[in-house]
């Protein structure tokens, strides 16, 4: 997520997230200026979405790295996490697909 949108070199400010489809998103990065670009390059360079929103990064950039994301944030950040996956063309995990003991 990034704050800047003409350029990713150009950042000011990016935080990442991730979710594994349980619980809440964490934040798992956060940096501005050169760590902001560094952060949004090695996104880009894993083939991970990239998704800017001034407004929801200067909130996510209060939380500390490890820091679960509030629930005044999850409607916001669900909608991150919904483009993420419709631009991968993943989804996310279906657990009413596993078996007792987890396996698929």
């Amino acid at each position: 997520m990034s704050e800047h949108s003409s350029s990713r070199n150009d950042a000011e400010l990016a935080v990442a997230l991730h979710y594994d489809g349980e619980g809440a998103p964490e934040v798992t990065a956060k940096g501005r200026r050169k760590l902001a670009a560094e952060i949004l390059e090695l996104a880009e360079s894993h083939g991970i979405p990239i998704h800017e929103d001034p407004e929801l990064v200067q909130f996510l950039a209060r939380l500390e790295v490890g820091d679960q994301i509030p629930r005044a944030l999850y409607v916001a950040v669900a909608e991150v996490i919904a483009f993420a996956y419709w631009v991968s063309g993943r989804s996310p995990k279906n657990t009413s697909d596993q078996d007792t003991d987890g396996t698929t």
